[in-house]
């Protein structure tokens, strides 16, 4: 009995059952995208071993508190016990939401009255009484201006109960609790005249859980305020160093290189549509013109000109010419434009099997010499496929059809929305090349006349190069947008904005800025090793300064978008990324003063960021949310969490960095010495008590050697400070979502690959943070080592789950 209480409440059983669990999660999620999510729960997420998994860690850290007696007054380890009892809380909250807990979908036609749902379970379908009568009497369904993109859906309801008639309204966001059932908008019928609701009954479990999450934040804070806390014991550690780390900064900086790389296909229809020269300063012109984005959105002719380039192109030019120039043309010149290869193809396989030109191909190589689209047969196999069935080729294909589409809707004039219909419900905007018959007969023929006059007015002056009729008929467009104008929202200031802002190039500016910057910082950093001098110490002060300048110009860009936008700037993959770079910069200034390499480091990584988020995959549009996105929850969760993720940058750069010192270390004064503080594992030893004590009772080294320890020791207590501060914010962020969840969907956690791979990478991280409570005599190394392997979890969160499987959060 005592072997296994021993055992129980043991550090490394913690460590194991967490990598057990970690992994488990890791597994569900692949069976979840190869077979079911229903087969998940069974096999893993609701099985009995994974139950028993969970009441072991319970357990485990019961017996761990009671053995350490983190109940004593004298400990103070009140953040410590808040956040691990919050967890218990949690897991009670969950065992109490799957024991009692109700869930299921309510089907209503307009007119039609039900008392029951229907509820899934393991066994299959059921059918569940309501204690009341609920009657649907209108279904809404409102889109964004002139776009089939749902803007927001509305239930109008009717609920009888306890004699009484209640009027009610469902929409995203906004719950209907009628005697602890609680409805929530989830779908609705394609005729727009039905509705689905989501029903659920968890009053018990939804509030234990919640218990369990305030416990965590109230936990969290103390974590970082109370003297005894982990933290502040850490930061105590690091205040006792005398000499902040500037040490072989330079082995990043020579394994960092920047490649660039131009491709150049020469083609006689290319060089023919340079020579056809469109005016920068007419150009610049045109794309100050307001039109309305497929999604519905009215924005800068430039903003809709960049966007297609980098769709088509998958570059920010085309042949020297800018967006707007680029678009003119196209407009102006679609016989040619078809020649000439513009189309981006996805790889060589894929061009040799349709016969296209590697890289790039003309739009007139897609039809056989019979005028049949080469692509139509493989396309029709692709659509008939589940979505979950579907090949990395024929993602592909999807997606290059896509750029087929544009272009083809392009030429024709039908993907340019300029002119708006003021009397238009929809207040939708229209292309030329529209289907006009909603308009009245002239105002029709005006539109089609005054678009051919410009378009003529074009040609004409490419050729004499006298822009002064193309820019009258170009007035004549922008005097009709704004006498026209059915979207209150465009007006001429916010259309100047976002000129403003696409023309500033925020961001580009602050990747160049932050690589450069962070770059010098490591560079000075290395070389106040061998000459300490005040001018180098200035050098790194003024550098300093100029990156927090560039700091508040990156934070006025973000502000920027959210004003253009409308919502917070990290609804998408690319915003998320510029928020995840402003955060690491912001993680890395809170170290300055005690490290200057962490945050030349942080800076370097910001720069990186940026420069991943720029990459043509990613899709710098400012779109509008989607229903489910309208909600306050949104910025809290994606804030925090990404805060959380540019922590977790810093610890995986500060933990390559001491690996590399370590190995030249061990290569260079440490192999063979015996006075020497590393193994030939490049770890630490010997540790009789502590690695923090060793290193400060350490007198028999040379000073090199010392300072090479010392500098190692002083970087690895930022390291963990990094990764608890990450790891508060990252669980903080994650129950937020929780909390988002339920109430928008009205389930706080349904294993989605997300959600799951969000917990395993806490998990990844906690068993990190707790590695300095095992006896182990290769500490540093250890933990440096696994400070950088844990990273793989945040980029399969961010990354992995979106190319490796599938989910409800794809909104990016």
């Amino acid at each position: 009995m005592e072997t296994l209480k021993r055992i129980l409440s043991s550090y490394m059983t913690m460590i194991v059952l967490l990598a057990i669990y970690a992994v488990g999660l890791a597994i569900a999620t692949f069976i979840e995208k190869a077979h079911s999510t229903l087969l998940a729960k069974v096999l893993i997420y609701y099985s009995p071993a994974f139950f028993l998994l969970q009441l072991l860690l319970v357990v485990n850290f019961i017996l761990i508190f009671i053995r350490c007696r983190l109940y004593k007054p004298d400990k103070g380890k009140w953040g410590l016990i808040a956040i691990h009892f919050s967890f218990i809380v949690i897991l009670l909250g969950a065992l109490i939401s799957h024991i009692t807990g109700k869930e299921g979908m309510l089907h209503l036609r307009e007119g039609e009255k039900s008392s029951v749902f229907t509820a899934q379970t393991n066994h299959g379908p059921y059918v569940h009484p309501l204690p009341f009568e609920i009657e649907l009497t209108k279904f809404t369904l409102k889109r964004y201006p002139g776009s089939g993109s749902p803007s927001s859906y509305e239930s109008s309801l009717l609920v009888y109960v306890d004699g009484k008639t209640r009027r009610e309204l469902v929409y995203m966001n906004n719950v209907l609790d009628v005697n602890g059932y609680r409805f929530f908008q989830a779908s609705y019928d394609p005729d727009e005249r039905g509705t689905i609701l989501s029903v659920s009954k968890d009053v018990a479990g939804r509030n234990v859980t919640y218990t369990g999450y305030m416990l965590l934040l109230a936990g969290g804070i103390l974590c970082l305020t109370t003297k005894n806390g982990r933290i502040r014991t850490l930061y105590r550690q690091l205040k006792q160093r005398k000499n902040p780390s500037k040490l072989f900064s330079i082995l990043l900086l020579v394994s960092t290189s920047t490649v660039v790389t131009a491709n150049e296909f020469p083609n006689n229809m290319k060089e023919t549509i340079r020579h056809l020269h469109i005016a920068p300063e007419h150009a610049k012109d045109f794309g100050s013109l307001p039109v309305q984005m497929i999604t519905g959105r009215i924005v800068p002719v430039n903003t809709f000109s960049s966007e297609v380039l980098r769709k088509l192109y998958q570059d920010t030019k085309f042949n020297k010419m800018n967006p707007d120039q680029f678009l003119l043309s196209v407009l102006a010149y679609p016989e040619m434009w078809m020649y000439v290869p513009l189309i981006d193809v996805p790889d060589k396989d894929f061009a040799l099997y349709f016969g296209l030109t590697r890289d790039h191909c003309a739009f007139i190589e897609l039809f056989d010499s019979n005028g049949i689209y080469k692509l139509q047969e493989k396309l029709g196999e692709v659509y008939r496929k589940m979505p979950d069935q579907r090949t990395a080729f024929d993602k592909k294909l999807i997606k290059f059809d896509e750029r087929i589409n544009i272009f083809n809707l392009l030429i024709n004039k039908q993907l340019i929305r300029l002119f708006p219909k003021p009397d238009d419900p929809s207040q939708k905007w229209y292309a030329p090349g529209d289907d006009l018959s909603a308009f009245m007969k002239e105002d029709s023929v005006f539109i089609t006349k005054t678009f051919a006059d410009y378009i003529t007015e074009v040609r004409a002056a490419v050729k004499s190069q006298n822009w002064d009729k193309a820019n009258e008929a170009l007035k004549i467009i922008r005097d009709s947008q704004y006498d026209n104008n059915n979207v209150p929202e465009m007006t001429a200031d916010k259309i100047a904005l976002e000129l403003r802002y696409n023309r500033m190039e925020i961001f580009r500016w602050c990747k160049v800025g932050y690589l450069s910057l962070g770059g010098l910082l490591l560079l000075f950093s290395f070389l106040s090793v061998f000459r300490e001098n005040r001018r180098t110490k200035w050098i790194i002060r003024i550098l300093g300064i100029i990156v927090l300048i560039l700091f508040h110009y990156q934070m006025m860009g973000m502000g920027m978008r959210w004003k253009i936008g409308g919502h917070a700037p990290w609804s998408n993959s690319y915003e998320t990324m510029v928020y995840a770079a402003w955060a690491t910069v912001f993680a890395g200034l809170m170290f300055v003063r005690r490290s200057p390499l962490t945050f030349a480091l942080s800076t370097l990584f910001a720069g990186v960021i940026l420069f991943v988020s720029s990459l043509n995959r990613m899709d710098p549009q400012i779109n509008p949310l989607v229903p489910v996105l309208k909600s306050p929850w949104l910025m809290f969760h994606v804030a925090v969490i990404m805060s959380a993720y540019g922590f977790f940058g810093i610890s995986f750069l500060i933990g390559i960095t001491n690996l590399t010192v370590m190995r030249i270390v061990r290569k260079g004064i440490g192999s063979g010495r015996s006075d020497s503080p590393l193994n030939r594992d490049g770890s630490f030893s010997p540790f009789n008590d502590s690695p923090h004590n060793y290193i400060r009772s350490c007198s028999t080294h040379t000073e090199l050697s010392s300072n090479y320890s010392g500098s190692i020791m002083e970087l690895s207590v930022i390291n963990e400070i990094s990764l608890n501060i990450g790891l508060i914010l990252m669980m903080t962020g994650t129950f937020m979502g929780a909390v988002w969840a339920n109430e928008s969907w009205g389930r706080y956690w349904g294993w989605d690959p997300k959600e799951t791979w969000a917990l395993i990478t806490i998990i990844v991280y906690v068993i990190l943070t707790h590695l300095h409570l095992l006896k182990t005599r290769n500490y540093l190394w250890l933990f440096n080592l696994c400070s950088v392997i844990a990273f793989a979890s945040v980029l399969m969160t961010y990354f992995g789950v979106n190319y490796f499987l599938s989910g409800m959060h794809s909104y990016g």
